[in-house]
């Protein structure tokens, strides 16, 4: 039994296959990157899934495609974690970015993939390998026009006045804003990043309103700028979008990459459907 994981920092999609790769399982958990939580909380999410520990030692070979395991420590730490419970098992942990890359691009087709949901990142992919030029730093410092980019700039705007008093009221109803509320969120309770991304839906709804146009159209730029164009020849390639904002943001997305001359591909909420019928054609 393989067991092929996309992990984002919100939600978990879990699908096992067998041999001849029919899916005999489907289930998820609550995100696990291995950047904000602790090696205990990553184990926890994981053993407390009835379904994943009934089969944890039925399983052969797991695939794991998580946010946050882009550098060798947080890898390790999932490694590790994942050995401990799938006992039986070989173990493959890559960042998110392959995940992307199989669920989107065709075989051998050089391409831009991109993922932008509750963090973001870019990578080449030249029909063999892919190629990144940013080290993330992480949501605080990177993640332009991610969720948890674009909650952090509503905070910062309720709290300094600059969001329209009637936006301003929409958003205080829908969401406690007190400052307590928020600082223990932000630094006593684990998931920041996935805290601050619950304030994107607001994003979603008043997308139509004029600020928020603004803001999306901010984001997406630095995006474009920071992440899509450190690659050379980015206008001869499509440019592949992975994650919730890209796909509830994808007219504004497909506007603003028109207008820096770049062409969209294609646009998935989630790759593990493209994910798992990688693998079933790679066995």
């Amino acid at each position: 039994m393989r067991l092929i994981v996309d992990s984002g920092s919100t939600k978990t999609d879990w699908i096992a296959i067998d041999d001849s790769g029919k899916i005999l399982l489907e289930t998820q958990t609550l995100g696990l990157n291995p950047q904000v939580l602790s090696e205990a909380i990553v184990e926890e999410r994981i053993i407390n899934n009835y379904e994943l520990y009934r089969i944890r030692n039925e399983v052969d070979s797991t695939y794991f495609y998580g946010a946050g395991c882009g550098t060798e420590p947080p890898r390790k730490l999932m490694e590790g974690v994942l050995k401990s419970i799938f006992q039986n098992a070989t173990v493959t942990v890559k960042e998110d970015t392959y995940a992307a890359v199989y669920a989107t691009t065709d075989p051998g087709e050089p391409s831009v993939v991109c993922i932008i949901g509750t963090g973001s990142n870019c990578s080449l992919y030249d029909g063999e390998a892919v190629h990144q030029k940013i080290t993330s730093l992480g949501y605080i410092l990177m993640d332009d026009a991610s969720g948890n980019y674009f909650g952090r700039q509503l905070l910062r705007d309720f709290y300094f006045n600059k969001i329209p008093k009637s936006l301003a009221e929409s958003f205080a109803e829908e969401f406690n804003l007190g400052a307590e509320e928020i600082k223990t969120n932000l630094y006593k309770k684990s998931n920041p990043n996935t805290y601050l991304a619950t304030f994107a839906k607001f994003v979603i709804v008043h997308k139509n309103e004029p600020y928020i146009q603004a803001l999306i159209n901010k984001g997406l730029g630095l995006f474009i700028e920071n992440q899509i164009l450190q690659f050379e020849k980015v206008k001869e390639l499509p440019i592949h979008f992975i994650g919730s904002i890209a796909y509830f943001l994808k007219e504004e997305l497909s506007l603003k990459l028109d207008s820096y001359g770049l062409k969209l591909g294609k646009i998935l909420k989630k790759p593990i459907e493209g994910l798992v019928s990688y693998h079933q054609s790679t066995n």
